[in-house]
C-alpha cells in the first residue's frame, strides 16, 4: 500500500510541473509569395525581396528557425529586417536571343541628339560670302566663295542652298530595352553585327534633306540654308578672317534625333517560390484596438444648416488569453482631444475577447469660424480582470490601449479633393456604401505605410471599385482594397490627408477621408530572447530592432551587451564569436541568476534607440531519487538456491530533463554486526534500467544504492557543457531501512506422516 502511493505521489508531481519557457510552444504557420519574374542582365543575377508580414504577425512572432524559402531558386540569405521578410536568391539561369531591342540616349524612348551645321562668313566687302562645307569625298572641310542675296550692299543672306555637314553618332550612355522601361538589357550582351541607326522622320527639321550613315559611327547630313527660316546662330570670325567694312559670321545649323536597334544574347533570371514560416500566437495577453468614423461621411463633409453628428466605431480584441470567465469588464473612453468635460464612458460585462461600442458626438455648428474644421478625438480601449495574471512582465490587473481619430466639416470647398470613381458608374439604385479608411495617424518618414478600405462595405450589395487620392505621399494605390505609400524625410511635421471613394454594384459611391502626420524616422530597438531560461540551455538572443525601409539600420553601428546582474558572473555568460551586428545569437548561462541584454542602433540618417531586457536563469534542478525492494527475500532452489530481489525505480526529474543512465549497487553486511560501514560497494547494473532482478547467494542484509544521472532535456549548446553539467543523485538520502534487504532460508517443511 506504501508503494502505490509514493507511485501516485510521483506521478502528481510529474504532471504539475510547468518549465520556465519564455514563449508558448503554440504556434502557426504562413506563407508570402516571392513576386514571379524573369529579368535580364548580370545585375539581376542576384536579387533581393523585401516581402510584407501578413496581417496580424509582427517580427517578434516569428520564429526566425522556421524560415524557409520554397523554390527552384537558390537561397542566399533569408532573413527579418525593418519588419519584412528579406530573402535574397539566385535567379534560374536560361539563355535566349532577343530582337528588336531599343538603343535610348540613358531612359527610356529619350533619342540621341545631333546639332551639327557650317560656318557661312560674309567677306569684308559686303556682297561675297564664304561658304564652308563638309566633303564626303576627301572626308575634310571644304569652301567656295558665292554672291549674297539681292544687289545690295551689304547682302544680308548667303544663296539658299543645299550644304552638307558631319556629325560622330554617338552610343554615350545608351541603354538598351526590351520593348518596355522595365526591361533593361546589358549592353555587354547586344550582338554588335545587328545594331542599326534609326531616325524618326517626325523629329526632322524642315530644312533637312537627306542623311547618310558612314561605317555606323557617322552622319553626312544634307540641309538648306534658308533665309526665310534664319536657321542660324551668329558666329565669332576667325583671327585670320579680315573682320573690316561688312565682315559678319554666321553657324548655320541643322538637327538630328536618332535611336538604335538590335538583337542581344541575353542571359536571363527567373525568381518565383514563396517564404513559409512558423509564428508565435500570442502566450501573453495582448489589447488591439480598432476605431472607425462611421459619421461624417464622407470626411470632412459639407457643414450645412445644423450642428453636424459624428459617430465613432470603438472595439477591443483580447489576444493571447482564454480564460473569459477572468474578465471582469470592458471600459471605453471617449473625448474631444484636450477637453476633459466631453469626456464619455461606457462598459460592458461581456465575457468575451471582442467587443465594440459606438459613440456620438456632434461638430457645433457656432464652432466653426473658418472655411474648415477639424475635431480630434481621444479614445481608449480598457479591459480589468478579476484575478491578476502573471506575466513574463509582472502581474497585470488590466489592460488598455489609447487611440485617435478625426472628423471634418467645411463650408464651401474641401481641402481634400475625393478621387473620382475609377469606372464611369452606372445609374444609381438602392443604398449608396459606406467608405471606411483604416491606417496609422502617425508615420515615421520612409516607412511604408498600409492604407486599407478592407473595412468599406454596401448595406444593399458589394463593392466593385475603390479610388484613393494619398496627396503628397511616395507611390500610389491603385483599384484595389488595400495598399502601401511612404512620406519623404523632407515630409516630416506635415499632416496630409487620405481620401476613397468606392462604388458599390448599383452604381452608387461613397467618400470618406483621414489624416496622417510624418513623423521623424527614428528607429525602434527592440532586443529579445527565447528559449528554457535555465541554465547550461541554449537560449537565443534576437535583434528585432526596427527602423523605416528606406533608412535602414547601419549592422556596424550596432552595439549589444549581455551582463550578469546577480547570481552569476559575466564569465558565466557563454557565446561564439561576437556580439557586433547582431541579429540572432545562441547564448549559454553557466550559472543560475538575473541576467541583463542592452542593445543601441542606428539608422543611415544618424537616429538612434536603446533598449534593455532583464531577465530570470532558473537553476538546473537535480533528479529526485528513490526505488522500492522488498524488505526480505528466500533464498528458493527454484533459482540456484539464490534469492531475487526485485527492484523497481521510480525516479524522475522535476523539471523536464531526462533520465539518461541509472548505476544499481549493493553492498553486504559480511560479518553480520548490522553495520555496512568499510564494505566495499559492487555494481550489478550500469545501464538505463528502471525495473531489475539482484540476485544474491548468501543469507544476511544488503544495501542497495542507486545513482540517476540526467541528460538535459532541452537543447544545449555542446562546446560549453561537460559530463559534470548533468545532475545526478544518489539514493543516500532515501530512508535507509528502505534500501536495506535481507535474504532468509526458508525453514524446512516437515512431514509426519507415515
Amino acid at each position: 500500500m506504501k508503494k502505490i502511493w509514493i507511485v501516485l505521489l510521483t506521478v502528481i508531481l510529474v504532471f504539475s510541473y510547468t518549465p520556465h519557457n519564455i514563449k508558448a510552444a503554440n504556434s502557426q504557420s504562413k506563407t508570402v509569395s516571392i513576386p514571379s519574374e524573369i529579368l535580364s542582365g548580370s545585375a539581376n543575377a542576384q536579387k533581393s525581396y523585401y516581402l510584407e508580414l501578413p496581417s496580424g504577425v509582427s517580427t517578434s512572432a516569428i520564429n526566425v528557425s522556421s524560415l524557409q524559402y520554397n523554390g527552384t531558386n537558390q537561397k542566399v540569405a533569408l532573413t527579418l529586417e525593418n519588419g519584412k521578410i528579406k530573402v535574397t536568391l539566385k535567379g534560374v539561369e536560361a539563355k535566349q536571343r532577343i530582337d528588336n531591342l531599343l538603343g535610348y540616349n540613358a531612359s527610356f524612348e529619350t533619342l540621341f541628339p545631333t546639332t551639327p551645321g557650317n560656318s557661312i562668313w560674309r567677306y569684308s566687302d559686303g556682297v561675297r560670302w564664304q561658304i564652308n562645307e563638309w566633303d564626303p569625298y576627301i572626308n575634310g572641310q571644304k569652301h567656295n566663295d558665292r554672291n549674297g542675296q539681292g544687289n545690295g550692299t551689304p547682302r544680308n543672306d548667303p544663296p539658299d542652298m543645299t550644304v552638307v555637314t558631319q556629325s560622330a553618332v554617338s552610343r554615350l550612355g545608351i541603354k538598351w530595352y526590351d520593348k518596355n522601361v522595365n526591361s533593361v538589357i546589358d549592353s555587354s550582351q547586344i550582338i554588335e553585327s545587328t545594331v542599326k541607326i534609326v531616325v524618326p522622320t517626325d523629329t526632322l527639321p524642315s530644312t533637312y534633306v537627306n542623311h547618310n550613315v558612314v561605317n555606323g559611327n557617322q552622319f553626312i547630313i544634307y540641309y538648306k540654308t534658308d533665309a526665310a527660316m534664319q536657321n542660324y546662330d551668329p558666329e565669332q570670325l576667325s583671327p585670320n578672317f579680315d573682320k573690316s567694312g561688312h565682315a559678319l559670321g554666321r553657324r548655320y545649323k541643322t538637327k538630328l534625333n536618332y535611336y538604335f536597334t538590335g538583337s542581344a544574347n541575353v542571359t536571363t533570371y527567373k525568381y518565383s517560390g514563396n517564404v513559409s514560416f512558423d509564428y508565435n500566437i500570442p502566450t501573453e495577453p495582448t489589447l488591439t484596438g480598432t476605431v472607425t468614423l462611421n459619421k461624417p461621411n464622407p470626411n470632412p463633409t459639407k457643414l450645412g444648416d445644423k450642428d453636424e453628428p459624428v459617430q465613432i466605431s470603438l472595439m477591443g480584441q483580447l489576444q493571447g488569453y482564454n480564460d473569459a470567465s477572468n474578465i471582469d469588464e470592458w471600459v471605453f473612453y471617449a473625448k474631444e482631444k484636450d477637453r476633459n468635460n466631453t469626456l464619455k464612458t461606457k462598459k460592458e460585462s461581456a465575457k468575451t475577447f471582442n467587443v465594440s461600442t459606438l459613440f456620438d458626438f456632434e461638430i457645433k455648428k457656432s464652432s466653426v469660424t473658418g472655411e474648415h474644421f477639424t475635431q480630434e478625438y481621444a479614445l481608449t480601449v480598457l479591459v480589468r480582470f478579476k484575478k491578476p495574471i502573471i506575466t513574463k512582465n509582472g502581474t497585470i490587473t488590466s489592460l488598455e490601449q489609447p487611440l485617435q481619430i478625426s472628423a471634418g466639416v467645411y463650408k464651401n470647398h474641401p481641402l481634400v479633393t475625393f478621387p473620382p470613381p475609377p469606372t464611369k458608374p452606372t445609374e444609381p439604385e438602392g443604398k449608396p456604401p459606406i467608405a471606411r479608411i483604416s491606417t496609422a495617424r502617425y508615420i515615421k518618414a520612409g516607412s511604408d505605410m498600409l492604407v486599407s478600405g478592407n473595412a468599406s462595405y454596401d448595406p444593399d450589395g458589394y463593392i466593385t471599385d475603390y479610388a484613393w487620392s494619398t496627396s503628397g505621399a511616395q507611390g500610389e494605390i491603385g483599384n484595389v482594397p488595400r495598399g502601401y505609400v511612404w512620406y519623404t524625410i523632407e515630409q516630416v511635421g506635415e499632416t496630409f490627408p487620405i481620401a476613397l471613394t468606392v462604388v458599390d454594384n448599383d452604381g452608387q459611391i461613397g467618400s470618406t477621408s483621414t489624416e496622417v502626420t510624418v513623423i521623424e524616422p527614428k528607429p525602434a530597438a527592440i532586443i529579445d530572447i527565447e528559449g528554457i531560461l535555465k541554465q547550461n540551455r541554449k537560449t537565443t538572443l534576437f535583434n528585432r530592432s526596427q527602423s523605416p525601409t528606406r533608412f535602414p539600420l547601419i549592422p556596424s553601428k550596432t552595439r549589444v551587451t549581455i551582463t550578469a546582474v546577480s547570481g552569476g558572473t559575466n564569465a558565466d555568460i557563454k557565446y561564439s564569436g561576437t556580439l557586433s551586428e547582431l541579429e540572432s545569437k545562441d547564448i549559454l548561462f553557466k550559472k543560475p541568476g538575473k541576467y541583463m541584454a542592452a542593445i543601441y542602433v542606428e539608422n543611415t540618417l544618424g537616429y538612434s534607440d536603446s533598449d534593455e531586457i532583464t531577465f530570470d536563469i532558473v537553476p538546473d534542478e537535480a533528479p529526485y531519487n528513490y526505488f522500492t525492494l522488498p524488505g526480505v527475500v528466500y533464498r528458493s532452489p527454484d533459482y540456484g538456491n539464490k534469492a531475487v530481489v526485485s527492484l523497481d525505480d521510480i525516479s524522475y526529474s522535476p523539471d523536464k530533463d531526462v533520465v539518461g543512465r541509472r548505476r544499481w549497487e549493493y553492498r553486504y553486511d559480511s560479518n553480520n554486526d548490522g553495520s555496512f560501514s568499510g564494505e566495499a560497494w559492487v555494481i550489478f547494473s550500469n545501464e538505463n534500467k528502471d525495473r531489475l532482478n539482484l540476485e544474491l547467494s548468501e543469507v544476511g542484509k544488503y544495501e542497495v544504492r542507486l545513482t540517476v544521472f540526467e541528460e538535459f532535456g532541452q537543447p544545449t549548446i555542446d562546446e560549453f557543457v561537460t559530463e559534470a553539467d548533468r545532475k545526478s543523485t544518489n539514493s543516500d538520502g532515501q530512508k535507509l531501512s528502505s534500501r536495506i534487504v535481507e535474504v532468509k532460508n526458508r525453514a524446512p517443511e516437515v512431514d509426519w506422516s507415515w
